[in-house]
């Protein structure tokens, strides 16, 4: 199985590489990057492109690595015990499988996406090592251990909020998903909106990145921001002649809310025009 980018995904060279060596080292593929890069939807993208289906487990500051094994109900256990109910004599009926139980245990191989690790505790990875590493685990109250039937396609992203365990690193194969240039994004925004008028995507392209240049910008606008911005400007017929005469020393550009998403970065074009005032 090999990953060439889709007609919906523009993947460079160097994914497309990092995503066929981590299936044929059989290693989870760690994908780091800026938020709105892509990371989660190349998960999607690849289990598309080779036919086969998607489990995802969106990590958050609760999840436990525990709960993508199983959960063992006790309080149901017991509370049917106090009933009367005779499937308290089979422990089974308790247990839930987790979103690896499930994929470790599925009929044909799968793609295994575990979302924004680094949302979790820090001892989150290192409790998943032995999963990820052996694909198995052990169930404690049934005594079985379950087996991957066919190893999953691990893809793993984080938005560096916090520092993985060496340990963990040393069990994946690491990729960085760059900023796309000027020429990439041409044709990431190309797929998405194949009727955009040239002069307006190309005006767009222009302003957008100024944006991203502007210094002291808490968080600069990503690939996905830029999409929603040029939907808008599609929407409500903004001309491209608008962009080509923008002065961002002066003004923002019109919808600029799909970019900017906080005061700190909004007061930062402020402080651009009063400089530029002060000139």
């Amino acid at each position: 199985m090999r990953f060439e980018g889709t007609e919906r995904y523009i993947a460079t060279k160097d994914l497309q590489v990092a995503v066929n060596a981590a299936i044929t080292l059989e290693k989870p593929l760690l994908i780091k990057g800026e938020p709105g890069t892509g990371k989660t939807m190349l998960a999607h993208e690849v289990a598309g492109a080779l036919k086969v289906p998607l489990n995802t487990w969106y990590v958050k500051s609760t999840t436990t690595a525990q709960q993508g094994l199983y959960e063992y109900d006790a309080v149901s256990r017991l509370r049917d015990s106090q009933l009367g109910d005779p499937k308290v004599q089979e422990v089974k009926n308790y247990i839930k499988p987790g979103i690896l139980w499930r994929s470790f245990t599925a009929d044909m191989p799968t793609v295994l996406l575990i979302d924004e690790i680094d949302k979790a505790d820090i001892e989150f990875p290192n409790d998943l090592l032995l999963e990820l590493d052996k694909m198995e685990f052990f169930v404690y109250e049934t005594g079985e251990v379950i087996r991957a039937k066919q190893r999953p396609i691990v893809v793993i992203t984080s938005n560096n909020e916090k520092e993985l365990p060496d340990a963990f690193l040393r069990r994946c194969f690491f990729h960085y998903i760059r900023f796309p240039d000027k020429e990439t994004m041409a044709e990431i925004v190309k797929v998405h909106y194949p009727d955009l008028h040239e002069s307006l995507m190309r005006e767009a392209m222009e302003v957008f990145f100024q944006f991203r240049e502007v210094q002291g910008l808490k968080k600069k606008p990503s690939t996905s921001e830029l999409l929603d911005w040029i939907k808008l400007l599609m929407v409500e017929n903004i001309p491209a002649d608008v962009l080509a005469n923008l002065d961002l020393s002066k003004e923002l550009p019109p919808l600029f809310g799909a970019m900017l998403k906080n005061e700190q970065d909004v007061h930062a074009f402020e402080r651009l025009r009063f400089m530029q005032r002060r000139l």
